[in-house]
């Protein structure tokens, strides 16, 4: 019997295998649970099997299960690394460098970036593309990117080629109405019983290093609000659900009313860097750009912007 699978249906199934749990998973994918439970029941019906038991205790493989997710994530990273290939393949006919960032990419430097690599490469285009927090690679994980700039560290870090550009001190976001906001500078341990703005829970070590969740003496951290974009995190910073460490040149790109931005004292700095796939170490357009960032990346050798 031929079966059509969505690979959608199967990240679904892997997410839940892995977790063991609907409720972790859904966190996980970013979805309802009850949608989670209506893919996996779908998938089910198209197998013909019963691939989890269901308990209190939360959901267990089946035979027929433990088969599937023994093959399932090596299939999954087959058919991304073949949708990688296709993309890029597309870009390269299209003399388009796809560029991921986060939030304000490489800073001011951006702009520099982007124009060497016009000047290095004519007739090719370096497309910015901005990726949500709930994607600290900025595209490249997924295929999106062929090359990114991003804060680092970041889940799946080790997997790709990282370079540090440079470091900038961690400021706070804060509601302006804070009693702290009046502060020239905020000592870090002054924020610690503080509710945070976090980003979502998947995006692991690089929420925790916004919450600089190992460097808080033990204390445990309090999230008041979770949230995905920039705007979404200004509105809730400014509507008291809680303050936020961010880079120091967030108050430069990313000013609101209602939102205060303070030095800390006693947190560590954070660290932009340029990220590239090691599939691509001997492409020279992607390289080209890696060495645009190095060259006009201020601070890094004594250059800077030209």
């Amino acid at each position: 019997m031929d079966v059509d699978l969505d690979t959608r249906l199967l990240r679904t199934f892997v997410a839940v295998a892995e977790d063991g749990s609907l409720t972790r998973a859904a966190e996980r994918l970013f979805v309802s649970q009850p949608a989670l439970t209506k893919q996996i029941k779908q998938l089910e019906s198209r197998l013909g099997v019963a691939l989890f038991t269901r308990s209190r205790n939360g959901m267990a493989l089946t035979e027929p299960g433990r088969a599937l997710a023994e093959r399932a994530p090596a299939l999954l990273a087959e058919w991304d690394r073949m949708l990688r290939e296709t993309r890029s393949a597309a870009g390269r006919a299209a003399r388009v460098l796809r560029v991921g960032f986060l939030a304000s990419a490489a800073n001011e430097a951006t702009r520099h970036i982007v124009a060497e690599f016009a000047r290095r490469r004519p007739g090719w285009r370096a497309e910015m593309r901005q990726a949500a927090w709930s994607d600290p690679t900025a595209g490249l994980g997924g295929g999106t990117a062929d090359v990114a700039l991003l804060r680092l560290p970041f889940p799946g870090q080790e997997a790709l080629r990282v370079t540090v550009l440079f470091t900038e001190p961690r400021w706070v976001a804060l509601p302006s109405a804070h009693p702290l906001a009046a502060r020239e500078v905020i000592a870090f341990r002054e924020l610690w019983d503080e509710p945070f703005v976090a980003a979502p829970a998947a995006t692991g070590r690089w929420r925790d290093h916004w919450l600089a969740a190992d460097e808080r003496d033990g204390r445990p951290v309090r999230v008041g609000a979770v949230t995905d974009q920039p705007d979404d995190w200004l509105s809730a910073i400014a509507n008291g659900y809680g303050v936020a460490l961010a880079p120091a040149s967030a108050a430069r790109f990313y000013a609101r009313p209602g939102v205060t931005y303070r030095p800390v004292s006693g947190v560590s700095p954070s660290r932009v860097g340029v990220a590239w796939s090691p599939a691509d170490d001997t492409d020279p357009v992607v390289q080209d750009f890696v060495r645009c960032c190095l060259d006009l990346v201020p601070g890094r050798d004594g250059a800077g912007p030209r």
